[in-house]
């Protein structure tokens, strides 16, 4: 996508139809980053226009030389674990400060097409969906993801043991019926 700086510079001076048609040329990125952070679309969407609210806050800060598509996606993801705090709360205290041993990354995406991951992904509660994001699929390590989400190493080890857990169990479902 090719971004006018005179869409930026309609954001930056508050323009609403400078917002709506940055919002519109973006929207469809954005929900695809939330969508695998959140339970559903629904969800997502909540998320995709808290994000957009916090673009347009911050949009003076966006430098033209970085990819606008790299700025928004740090913002979506970052707007999507405040989102993911928020909810954390209610997560019973148990089950994050559970241990386990993790082996390193393995692939399990190999077998399933990426829409089919994405409805088996937003299956997993709050916690383990959003370890298993941030570690399978945005690459970041149980440290960065202990400092993002306020957990310990062990508990983010814990969430990605059981979301891959819970996600094979799903895929062996999902395929003994469509084998039936």
């Amino acid at each position: 996508m090719l971004l006018n700086s005179n869409l930026i510079e309609g954001c930056i001076k508050k323009d609403r139809k400078s917002q709506k048609e940055l919002y519109v040329l973006y929207y469809g990125y954005a929900l695809r980053i939330c969508l695998r952070y959140t339970k559903n679309k629904d969800e997502a969407v909540e998320v995709v226009n808290d994000g957009f609210m916090k673009v347009f806050m911050n949009i003076m800060r966006y430098q033209v030389e970085q990819s606008f598509n790299s700025w928004l996606s740090t913002i979506m993801i970052n707007t999507a674990i405040d989102h993911y705090r928020k909810r954390i709360k209610q997560l019973e205290m148990d089950e994050l400060n559970e241990q386990h041993q993790v082996e390193d990354r393995e692939n399990i995406l190999s077998n399933i097409n990426y829409e089919d991951l994405i409805k088996l992904v937003q299956k997993l509660s709050y916690a383990y969906r959003t370890v298993f994001n941030l570690f399978a699929i945005d690459g970041y390590t149980h440290e960065e993801i202990s400092d993002l989400l306020q957990i310990s190493v062990g508990s983010s080890k814990s969430n990605l043991f059981k979301a891959r857990e819970n996600l094979k169990k799903m895929l062996i479902e999902n395929n003994q019926a469509i084998i039936s």
